[in-house]
């Protein structure tokens, strides 16, 4: 199993999930930038698992050496790497904010998660699990460099997953709300939409094992965005979402 962006309480309830369920992994492949507490996660999972891993130290910053993955294999790869960064109000027009969430959301992370899928299509085997987001489907004033660097990952899904179709690869989109998580720390979350990292992982490994396309990881937010995704944009555009 590859993790890429194994801090994400997300992604380590889901590696739990899925070892408490019984899967089996020959090793799993920490992909993380920040190897300390990257390690102390892996060092759990021996202990209450009996489960190999390996931390990778991966910023997608900074220029990356493929050749270092090469004999790295496995049929699953789950993505949870995001940035939030700031919100619309405060940092639209700070280049650097604008840059380093497009970077690690969607243009820096791409190739990586092209590497994998390519050698998955030479194996026509294989599961690719990405984590987008309810923001990608619609731009709202309040986060919308965020909402479009998830929009076009969710478009990126899409297209990998019709691409791999006929090469016996399968792609999932989860597409999370709130999340009470690192990441949405302090923010005013209504806790009747907000999942625990728990509640992700579980729905998660259910979309997984039924091999849907795209799940919402609860399923009021499926509600929520197709009204959201059809109010007229002469009203759309007067609200403040």
């Amino acid at each position: 199993m590859i993790v890429l962006g194994s801090t994400s309480e997300v992604a380590q309830a889901f590696v739990e999930k899925a070892l408490q369920e019984g899967e089996k992994f020959e090793k799993i492949y920490l992909f993380t930038s920040n190897k300390e507490t990257t390690e102390r996660f892996a060092r759990h999972i021996d202990v209450k698992f009996l489960q190999q891993s390996e931390v990778i130290e991966l910023d997608l910053l900074k220029e990356i050496d493929y050749n270092a993955f090469d004999t790295i294999q496995s049929n699953l790869l789950f993505c949870a790497t995001g940035y939030l960064g700031e919100g619309t109000e405060e940092g639209l027009y700070d280049n650097k904010n604008t840059d380093r969430i497009i970077d690690i959301n969607y243009s820096k992370l791409v190739p990586v998660i092209n590497y994998f899928a390519q050698k998955f299509e030479s194996r026509r085997s294989g599961t690719i699990i990405g984590l987008s987001s309810v923001a990608g489907d619609r731009g709202r004033q309040s986060n919308f460099i965020y909402g479009s660097a998830k929009a076009a990952f969710t478009a990126y899904l899409s297209g990998l997953r019709n691409y791999l179709f006929d090469k016996k690869v399968h792609v999932l989109t989860i597409k999370p709300g709130f999340m009470a998580t690192k990441m949405t720390e302090g923010l005013p979350l209504n806790p009747k939409l907000t999942a625990t990292p728990k509640q992700a992982a579980d729905c998660i490994y259910k979309a997984y094992k039924k091999q849907k396309d795209v799940a919402y990881v609860l399923p009021v937010w499926g509600v929520i965005m197709m009204i959201i995704r059809n109010i007229p944009e002469f009203i759309f555009k007067k609200l403040k979402l």
